[in-house]
């Protein structure tokens, strides 16, 4: 479903990839592991067309991505395709919850009538666990665990082929972690979707992850089923899970 082919991307003098390769076969979830400035963020904006990559090739279901054209009904029709789980959930203060979830079904190429895009997303509410009550509150007054949830449940509600979560679990609690990652695998296994995750959340990669990939020096150093991460045997991989100081990983001071 998505094809990264020896993708290079430059910020000036920074060299953020520095050849990735990776392979997300359709209906499978990806975890993308590494440190904190290694490009993880970067792959994905090249994955939606938001970086153009300096050389490589970016695929999705075979459509070269780097050949859509900004503002074109053939890029909104690509976009439509994918839903997003933001780090800091990314909710609009001055709209409700249900508008907040809405927000793709009230504009644009999957406009609905206003009636009908505020059961989708009462609907979808309810599937992350938030009762009917909630649609008409601003995110102001929700916990930081619920805003996730109605991040989540805005994800989804366009029924996307492609889901991407950036950092799902970071600032909650370890339980409100574990409900979040348990939701997050029920829903793209329910939904037959492709899924990609980036995080350094190693209980999220166990919960969430069919496959793991780490990038690190801009390259991907290796990708392999999440049953098998703990012996791979590679060195910055066993660091990186471990969370040791010592080893190939450079800790930045």
């Amino acid at each position: 479903m998505i094809e990264l082919q020896d993708v290079h991307k430059s910020f000036g003098p920074k060299h953020v990839l520095r050849g990735v390769n990776l392979s997300v076969p359709r209906g499978e979830s990806m975890v993308i592991i590494g440190g904190s400035g290694t490009g993880k963020s970067v792959a994905i904006k090249c994955v939606l067309g938001l970086i153009t990559p300096d050389s490589g090739s970016v695929t999705v279901d075979g459509q070269d991505v780097t050949k859509l054209r900004q503002g074109s009904s053939e890029r909104d029709a690509f976009l439509a395709r994918f839903g997003m789980l933001f780090q800091g959930g990314a909710l609009f203060d001055s709209l409700t919850v249900w508008q907040n979830v809405a927000f793709r079904l009230l504009r644009g190429s999957l406009k609905k009538p206003k009636k009908e895009a505020r059961e989708i997303a009462i609907e979808k509410l309810r599937r992350v666990g938030l009762t009917p009550d909630v649609a008409d509150l601003y995110p102001a007054e929700l916990s930081g665990g619920m805003q996730k949830r109605v991040g989540l449940a805005r994800a989804i509600a366009a029924e996307p082929e492609i889901i991407f979560f950036d950092e799902p679990t970071t600032g909650l609690d370890p339980i409100m972690s574990g409900v979040i990652n348990d939701l997050i695998r029920e829903i793209v296994v329910e939904m037959g979707a492709t899924a990609m995750t980036i995080t350094h959340d190693m209980t999220s990669v166990r919960a969430i992850a069919d496959k793991v990939a780490m990038l690190h020096g801009g390259k991907i150093r290796g990708t392999g089923p999440v049953a098998d991460m703990d012996n791979s045997g590679d060195p910055y991989l066993a660091q990186f899970i471990s969370g040791s100081a010592d080893g190939p990983i450079e800790a930045v001071r």
